[in-house]
């Protein structure tokens, strides 16, 4: 299989083949969870991985993500480096004792002796209609644990590289995947539902080995008059939006929370002058308010008005309004115009 070859591949299956390549270059990687073996999992991303790699290698895990995470623990300090999935991400907070208290601190309490070189795959966002338990956006719990890094891909070609560059990381790795566009791109119309597995993106992915680095945000779009930063889904929301609002709109997908490309967002905000934030989250303790604290410290003096958020709300995921809780065309498109007209 060459590097260099490429395949049209949506985000589930550059998943796939991040796993694959991975494993058959690292004997040490296993993958782990609740039916990731023979079921290939919920959403299919690691759909053939046992029949290829074995089963000490691919495995089924018993329902317990606290389990999972901690096992995962073990496994790193004997040389391995496991990919667990939680199958969704909204499951993670029993795990979060092992994550934070155990896989984020074990290089500092073991003074460098010991690393916990963990991926934590997990389905993250709303968009298939799974109600309160199946559709949270958890990113700033864990974006506030030192020793963590978090990583949300918006592509396959995206998803496959920085997946490799967190196996390959010897820090833990919390790996969000927005399970919307998990099996491509929507028809344009981000008011209303549309089914998720409808339509396939034409992503290029090279089917063997390469990184994207984790901590560099990629500029999506250049523009001059205002800098929209978003990750994930979003992305693909906020494009759709300035492309309808004829808007000389800069879109920075952050890629990685943490670690955060500060530079691009502060060379584009100093560029700009306006600065508008979106994620799918709540609103209140959000990633969004990190980074609006970030933007007001490295460029308050090139702010020509206040950064701007639009998020989710801040109530239990409401099941019935789904589409009234994600940031939409008009609630970004009346934050873009708000933020133009200071």
């Amino acid at each position: 299989m060459s590097d260099t070859s490429t395949k049209t591949m949506n985000m589930i299956q550059a998943i796939n083949s991040a796993l694959d390549v991975m494993m058959a270059r690292d004997s040490d990687i296993v993958v782990m969870g609740e039916d990731v073996g023979y079921f290939g999992g919920v959403f299919k991303a690691t759909e053939g991985l046992q029949a290829k790699h074995g089963k000490t290698r691919v495995f089924d895990t018993p329902i317990t993500e606290c389990g999972i995470i901690g096992v995962a623990v073990g496994m790193c300090t004997y040389g391995l480096r496991p990919v667990p999935e939680i199958q969704f991400a909204d499951y993670i907070y029993p795990a979060l004792d092992q994550i934070v208290s155990e896989a984020a601190r074990l290089r500092y309490r073991s003074a460098g002796e010991f690393t916990a070189p963990i991926t934590v795959r997990s389905p993250f966002g709303g968009g298939i209609f799974g109600g309160q338990t199946h559709s949270q956006s958890p990113e700033g719990i864990f974006t506030h644990v030192a020793g963590l890094k978090t990583v949300i891909p918006s592509n396959p070609y995206d998803a496959k590289g920085l997946l490799i560059a967190a196996i390959e990381d010897n820090d833990p790795v919390i790996f969000f995947e927005p399970k919307r566009i998990y099996n491509g791109p929507f028809d344009g119309n981000y008011d209303r539902p549309v089914t998720p597995w409808s339509k396939h993106p034409t992503s290029a992915v090279p089917e063997g080995y390469y990184k994207v680095p984790l901590g560099k945000a990629a500029v999506v779009r250049p523009g001059n008059d205002v800098t929209v930063l978003a990750y994930g889904t979003m992305v693909h929301v906020a494009a759709a939006v300035i492309e309808e609002k004829g808007i000389d709109a800069e879109l920075i997908d952050l890629r990685t929370l943490v670690p955060l490309d500060i530079e691009t967002i502060t060379e584009s905000v100093k560029k700009t002058g306006r600065c508008v934030v979106v994620h799918e989250a709540t609103k209140t303790s959000g990633f969004g308010a990190e980074l609006s604290a970030l933007v007001q410290e490295h460029c308050f003096h090139h702010l020509e008005a206040p950064v701007q958020r639009v998020t989710g709300w801040d109530t239990p995921y409401p099941h019935s309004l789904e589409w009234a809780y994600f940031p939409g065309p008009v609630r970004l498109g009346e934050a873009l115009k708000r933020v133009m007209q200071d």
